[in-house]
């Protein structure tokens, strides 16, 4: 018996819908199982461990410092230099004590002294006071020590045409030596060398004393006993 040929295309339609329809099926199938795998491997990345550690909760990783180590040997403080215009630090003379000491050393009264020049400094290692002053007469240059207002240099010339004007008497040789010795302390009129020259036609005293690690040198005037050179220096 032979198939009429309407039943053979519809047949054939039938089983062609069949087919598309199972391809169909299985890719859904396959794009299922494929998004279910990606769900599955970024949950456990999510859920695991971060690399080099633990993961924290909530699953954020804490940022990194961003203070640097600090190296071995580092991250002392420095020493502090100190400082020219500190204070005066306990059992120190303050500045206008040194200046006191200074015009009372060259005999000077403070208001002949002008143009002052007062500051901190150092001289073989000890913290001085540089002081410089200006008088009509002549000009002074005296180093004190914080210390203890030691007088550990001092260069000072009086202008000769002004001596007459200035206050003394005549003075012998003797009386010479006590006039030095007093002006360095500690010192007596032995430890004082004098000896007399006349060579400019005025006359003077000159002379030299050596005392605990200070040279002196002076020229004295004798008509009035007033010492118009004087040099003070630390002996290396």
């Amino acid at each position: 018996m032979g198939c009429a040929p309407g039943f053979f295309v519809v047949g054939w339609r039938h089983a062609h819908r069949k087919e598309r329809g199972m391809k169909q099926i299985f890719s859904f199938g396959l794009t299922a199982a494929l998004l279910l795998a990606c769900l599955t491997g970024c949950g456990g990345q999510a859920g695991g461990a971060a690399p080099g550690g633990t993961a924290p909760s909530g699953g954020q990783t804490p940022p990194a410092s961003s203070v640097p180590e600090t190296p071995a040997g580092q991250g002392q403080t420095p020493p502090v230099s100190p400082d020219p215009e500190r204070g005066v630090a306990a059992g120190e003379i303050s500045r206008e004590e040194a200046l006191a000491i200074a015009l009372d050393n060259s005999d000077v009264p403070e208001g002949d002294a002008y143009n002052i020049k007062n500051e901190t400094d150092s001289d073989n290692g000890i913290p001085i006071y540089d002081i410089e002053f200006e008088t009509d007469y002549g000009d002074y240059d005296f180093e004190v020590a914080m210390a203890d207002g030691r007088i550990v240099g001092a260069d000072y010339e009086v202008d000769e045409e002004w001596l007459d004007a200035l206050d003394g008497s005549p003075v012998t040789a003797e009386e010479a030596t006590s006039i030095v010795a007093g002006k360095v302390s500690g010192a007596s009129a032995a430890d004082v060398s004098v000896w007399e020259e006349s060579g400019d036609g005025r006359g003077r005293y000159e002379g030299e004393l050596f005392l605990d690690g200070m040279k002196y040198e002076f020229e004295l005037d004798p008509r009035t006993g007033r010492i118009f050179d004087w040099n003070a220096d630390l002996r290396d």
